[in-house]
């Protein structure tokens, strides 16, 4: 047998618990969104607010950008199943996109120098990519799951747009004001 092929212990110790940590960060998201959940505008009522991406951001801040896009679509899927299986497919892929959007812009701009400028920027924009994203997903996903004409969708726009920015904004600034007391728990 090859030395390559032999595993490394402390290696395998250390994967086990990233990944352990990041059971944890899905498991905590699924409470959240169990705990939490409401509609910020009554005309949209079907898109309601939920912390789900706090773990999810800290997560990537904490094992970076690829770990926080598993963790999106772990979260996505399990939320999908359980909590908020009335969405169903719809929901998983609009979560994935969503919370994928925000983790992907948010974790590249962090992961190049990790200070807490880093942060708030790579936050901020990680909330407008996934307002913005969300446009174009909602003018050409929707219509296709909730069988209604592209134009009702564009009607609802700017409630979709606002709901967009103040969910990314509050679980950015919640992550953005807890994440370095976590990451030293994380990192232990």
């Amino acid at each position: 047998m090859s030395k390559e092929a032999v595993s490394n212990p402390r290696e395998t110790a250390d994967n086990v618990k990233v990944l352990v940590k990041m059971s944890m960060m899905v498991a905590i998201s699924i409470a959240m969104v169990y705990l939490v959940r409401f509609p910020i505008f009554p005309v949209v009522s079907f898109l309601e607010y939920d912390p789900a991406d706090i773990p999810i951001l800290i997560g990537t801040f904490s094992f970076g950008t690829g770990a926080g896009l598993l963790l999106t679509i772990v979260t996505s899927v399990i939320q999908g199943l359980t909590v908020s299986a009335g969405s169903g497919f719809y929901g998983i892929i609009m979560h994935v996109i969503a919370t994928g959007t925000l983790v992907l812009t948010s974790g590249l701009i962090y992961e190049k120098q990790k200070t807490k400028t880093r942060a708030a920027i790579g936050l901020a924009a990680g909330m407008t990519a996934m307002a913005v994203v969300m446009v174009g997903a909602n003018l050409i996903i929707t219509p296709l799951f909730m069988g209604v004409p592209r134009g009702v969708v564009w009607e609802l726009m700017p409630f979709i747009v606002g709901f967009n920015v103040i969910k990314a904004g509050i679980n950015s600034l919640v992550t953005f004001l807890v994440y370095k007391r976590i990451s030293l728990l994380l990192r232990k």
